[in-house]
């Protein structure tokens, strides 16, 4: 019973991974080649997961298992244009050092003006990103390093390793950055 309710639970991220893509080939193409895009982050898979998952079961309504945590009706993404890189993504894991600083300073957050960006072709389609963030402004002494895997689609997979805390990655979809509003 155990395993069908794992493969209905991956059956229903999957779909809903499906129905939130926002991007075609042509789309995911430019805005990788722009370097003008916001990965949108659906699901989460802490390395720990067997960790994770017991704190989360003794949560109320908790779905149980399955080593990820869906992320749908949340605002986690990662920006990414030539002059800047900002990703606001949740952390579930182990940190190897204590953050200092208050309730909210949890989580992924970069905002680096300097960031080393390298963009590789896979041989199947898709392309391999890795972003390594410098001179963090709002981060306390966390490294971090990108990798995005992306499909011809606009399906990605982000791992976020960092010298403070275990991996994590993240199953998401590329899109379009909004517009900037103009103000009147």
């Amino acid at each position: 019973m155990k395993h069908l309710k794992n493969l209905l639970t991956l059956a229903l991220i999957f779909t809903s991974i499906h129905v939130f893509s926002q991007t075609d080939k042509a789309t995911t193409q430019r805005i990788i080649e722009a370097q003008n895009y916001v990965f949108v982050a659906t699901t989460a898979f802490p390395l720990n997961s067997v960790d994770v998952n017991a704190v989360l079961n003794k949560m109320a309504g908790s779905m149980g298992g399955g080593g990820s945590i869906p992320l749908t009706g949340s605002n986690y993404d990662v920006k990414v244009t030539k002059d800047s890189l900002a990703a606001y993504l949740p952390y579930y894991g182990r940190a190897y050092t204590a953050r200092i600083g208050g309730i909210n300073d949890g989580g992924i957050k970069i905002n680096a003006k300097e960031f080393k960006y390298k963009t590789q072709k896979r041989r199947k389609g898709g392309w391999i990103i890795t972003m390594n963030p410098k001179n963090l402004t709002n981060d306390y002494n966390y490294n971090y390093n990108l990798t995005l895997t992306v499909t011809p689609n606009g399906y990605g997979t982000l791992s976020v390793n960092s010298n403070n805390q275990q991996s994590i990655s993240f199953n998401g979809y590329m899109a379009e950055p909004e517009p900037a509003k103009k103000s009147i």
